[in-house]
């Protein structure tokens, strides 16, 4: 079991008569870690658990008026609802439940795409919903005690098969490649194929392939129906509900008014460089990879994302490219400040200090972060 830094923000909003939505991907511990909060909640609260998994309970959530919603519920004080973008009307649901019960009733809600939870919850739930996103392990939810040296022995497994929690548990090599093969096969697509009808899994796994092979690159919609053979706004239509079902996310450039800075285009990574690995089939280590310097970058990248999310750093994230080809991986926008951060695997190639260009810019910093100096950055 992991402690995850979530959990404390969460029980921060108990009973403060709104509902708590926990999204995430499949897999990344939504329905652990919301039992374990309701399990440590004292003095202990009568619950009432309903799993939208199961067709049966699904149907209770829907379509329902509000005295058949109150009889549900009964005396529990409690509702834990798990992967409740399956209920077809669970925005209103909710609604009609947070506004009656208020702070006397907790509802509990998990996840797993934002396309289904979140935009049915959006206008219904307006002021009404507490929103927390749960990604796969952070370096600091594997290594609490901040041991740096355990950390960096196990960097390498960390780049090759990712954070996933029950990942992470397997002793084996050999049990977390098939693990993430399975996740691969069974979960990934599940409710992308469930609730947008699309009927061909094989053009999601080619798109996927496709973009596992251009990270760190300015992906291009229009290259990429050319080469899996489909229109682009299908292309930009499947990237958005991938996007929104945890898979992978968007990076866009940082603007400004300078003349030099260009791209309209935007960046791509997975939220997990494990699930990435599974996709390409390729779990190598990093001796016989030509990939090193692109798994390091997405693994930063997100890495960074899971400590802005957990520590509530409140910043807008970019990547920065000029006409003449310089470019910084991160830019992180906040506090009045930009920061460049440029991910190195290699300290020793490449550039080591700020371009000029960036220099430029007022209340500007930039720093390396390499295996040698990321304790600060995600630790």
């Amino acid at each position: 079991m992991y402690k995850r830094l979530l959990k404390k923000q969460i029980k921060s909003k108990l009973f403060s008569g709104k509902a708590i939505i926990i999204t995430g991907a499949r897999q990344t511990g939504k329905t652990t870690l919301a039992l374990e909060i309701i399990g440590e909640i004292k003095p202990k609260k009568k619950t009432r658990l309903i799993n939208c998994d199961n067709p049966t309970d699904r149907v209770l959530l829907s379509n329902k008026n509000l005295d058949f919603l109150k009889q549900l519920v009964g005396d529990a004080e409690i509702i834990f609802i798990d992967e409740g973008q399956k209920a077809e009307t669970i925005g209103q649901t909710l609604k009609l439940l947070v506004d009656y019960y208020k702070k006397k009733k907790q509802f509990i809600v998990t996840g797993s795409s934002s396309f289904n939870l979140l935009d049915r919850t959006e206008e219904a739930l307006t002021g009404r919903k507490f929103v927390f996103r749960l990604f796969p392990l952070s370096a600091e939810e594997i290594f609490p005690d901040k041991n740096f040296l355990s950390f960096q022995k196990s960097l390498e497994g960390l780049l090759i098969y990712g954070s996933y929690p029950e990942v992470v548990q397997q002793k084996s090599f050999e049990d977390k490649q098939d693990l993430l093969l399975s996740i691969t096969s069974s979960y990934l697509y599940k409710d992308i194929l469930e609730f947008r009808a699309i009927k061909n899994p094989e053009i999601l796994t080619s798109l996927l392939k496709a973009l596992s092979l251009q990270i760190g690159k300015e992906v291009s919609y229009t290259e990429i129906s050319n080469l899996i053979g489909i229109d682009k706004k299908t292309v930009e239509s499947y990237i958005d509900i991938l996007e929104k079902s945890y898979i992978i996310f968007r990076l866009p450039p940082y603007y400004s008014n300078r003349r030099k800075e260009i791209s309209k285009l935007r960046k791509i990574y997975f939220y997990d460089v494990g699930i990435r690995n599974a996709v390409i089939n390729n779990f190598n280590f990093l001796d016989a990879r030509g990939d090193i310097g692109e798994l390091w970058e997405n693994y930063l990248m997100v890495e960074r994302m899971k400590f802005q999310t957990y520590h509530k750093i409140i910043a807008n994230n970019y990547f920065w490219r000029t006409y003449d080809g310089t470019e910084i991986d991160l830019v992180e926008d906040g506090g009045g400040k930009i920061v460049g951060y440029e991910f190195k695997w290699n300290e020793k190639k490449g550039r080591m200090r700020a371009p000029d260009k960036w220099k430029e810019y007022k209340n500007s910093g930039y720093k390396i972060v390499t295996p040698k100096t990321i304790q600060d950055f995600i630790i």
